[in-house]
């Protein structure tokens, strides 16, 4: 199993994903991560605290979508 990214560096992707005009792809690019890494990073992230991402809000949307199928 690979070991977990240290929590230092997901704060730091994070925080350069909110404050950029760059694509999550092109941030997750930049650290050398994917970006479905980034997006499960910026999700959790989310469930934390109360602004959540785009990326977030989308998965939020799709589960309440799941829930009333």
């Amino acid at each position: 199993m690979p070991k977990p990214f240290p929590k230092e560096f997901r704060e730091d992707v994070i925080r350069v994903d909110r404050d950029s005009d760059a694509s999550m792809a092109q941030v997750a690019k930049d650290f050398k991560i994917s970006a479905s890494c980034l997006k499960r990073w910026l999700i959790i992230d989310d469930r934390k605290s109360a602004s959540p991402s785009p990326a977030g809000r989308a998965a939020s949307e799709s589960d309440e979508l799941r829930e009333a199928s």
